[in-house]
């Protein structure tokens, strides 16, 4: 079982790494941060099914640390989106 997980591990990484090319490509901000979203969610796939097959609790730790830390950057981007739309929004007015 061990060697099966591992096996997705490294399929999941290898599908990560395919993603990766839409951040260097994105047209849009909103694209890069979606594939960057991407990269988060595989690398903690891949954290969790490593930490399950060696069972090292504390790899799940981490996994679940930057899944946290995934989402705040979320939020962050958005925030900062909205700012600046909102200073766009303004120059144009004037």
């Amino acid at each position: 079982m061990t060697d099966v997980l591992i096996t997705v591990s490294g399929l999941v990484l290898f599908m990560v790494a395919v993603g990766l090319l839409s951040v260097l490509r994105g047209p849009t901000r909103a694209d890069r941060m979606m594939a960057a979203q991407l990269f988060g969610t595989g690398g903690i796939a891949a954290l969790l099914l490593v930490g399950t097959a060696s069972g090292v609790e504390a790899v799940v730790d981490v996994a679940l640390t930057l899944a946290v830390l995934a989402a705040f950057a979320s939020v962050a981007f958005v925030k900062a989106d909205r700012q600046t739309e909102g200073e766009a929004g303004k120059e144009d007015r004037t």
